[in-house]
């Protein structure tokens, strides 16, 4: 994947693409709708899709606790697996953000990255104080030349698909039904950090990753599957919150017991994905009841990554 971040100086060979617009936090199915249809528009052209780092919200409100489905890296690689060659990732700054609407569409999408056919959701909105919306964007594209696609929301019978929904399932602790919406499960990645060692105290070595700037799911204790480097698939348990039988500390973070594994993971980039919600955290009278309990959880991680995953309809 070819990843342009300077508007102003777009390659030659990054020009010319039909280009899916939007955030695409999550990279979910509807998501997949509207780059479909970008391709399906002009299937000769490369596939592009144009999106901003940091996340609008994330400049705006930077107050909000953290709430990304998908960082850059993560989106980037869900992007490419959906079959995008070209990623315009510009940074959302404060210049940025005032660009009025009609400055977006001619000094970006047509001067800028040279457009020859936009694809969005119904709801996309840009500009200067989100002054331009899709009627807008039908109006200047094609008198500029450049075609147009506005995708339905894809919806089921919950209403439509978004970021926010999904969001919503993982705070509540259904990282399954999650999944069914976003196409795949959930994943938490980053790099492998060091903690205190006490998991390989009780017998169940922990790989530890901070959740950063990822939403926090509902605390307590899932099925994981944990992609490696070099790919490799590796199922586990994980306790995600602030490990309070040992002291815990202010910040939330991911610790996964992989199984039936014992490589040095530190430093490395690792993605856990959640497979299944099994129990909530909580505090354990004392170490042996702790290891009780984790022995109780490899177990029925275990039981539930053998069965078969619910098919997305």
């Amino acid at each position: 994947m070819q990843i342009v971040r300077d508007w102003r100086a777009v390659p030659e060979t990054a020009r010319g693409a039909t280009v899916a617009l939007g955030n695409f936090d999550g990279v979910h199915r509807g998501h997949a709708k509207v780059i479909a249809a970008a391709h399906a528009a002009r299937p000769e052209a490369p596939l592009a899709v144009l999106t901003f780092e940091p996340h609008p919200r994330e400049l705006f409100r930077p107050e909000d606790p953290p709430f990304r489905l998908t960082l850059s890296a993560e989106r980037a690689a869900a992007l490419a697996g959906l079959g995008v060659t070209i990623l315009y990732e510009l940074p959302f700054d404060w210049p940025f953000s005032e660009l009025s609407a009609e400055e977006f569409v001619v000094e970006v999408l047509e001067r800028g990255i040279g457009a020859r056919h936009l694809a969005s959701g119904p709801d996309f909105a840009f500009g200067h104080r989100r002054g331009g919306d899709v009627g807008f964007l039908a109006g200047r594209a094609e008198a500029l030349g450049i075609g147009l696609s506005v995708v339905p929301l894809l919806a089921d019978a919950e209403g439509p698909i978004s970021s926010t929904r999904i969001r919503r399932l993982l705070q509540e602790g259904y990282p399954e039904r999650a999944a069914l919406e976003l196409g795949h499960p959930w994943a938490i990645r980053g790099p492998v950090i060091e903690g205190d060692r006490r998991g390989r105290t009780l017998g169940f070595p922990t790989a530890n990753i901070a959740l950063g700037r990822h939403l926090e799911p509902a605390r307590g204790v899932y099925a994981v599957v944990a992609r490696l480097p070099g790919r490799v698939e590796v199922p586990g348990v994980a306790n995600i919150g602030r490990r309070p039988t040992v002291g815990g500390g202010p910040e939330s973070r991911l610790e996964a017991h992989l199984f039936d594994f014992a490589a040095d993971l530190y430093g490395q980039e690792v993605s856990v994905a959640l497979m299944a919600y099994l129990r909530p955290e909580r505090r354990f009278p004392n170490l042996a009841a702790l290891s009780a309990q984790i022995a109780a959880d490899v177990r029925e991680a275990r039981h539930r990554l053998d069965q078969p995953l619910p098919a997305s309809s």
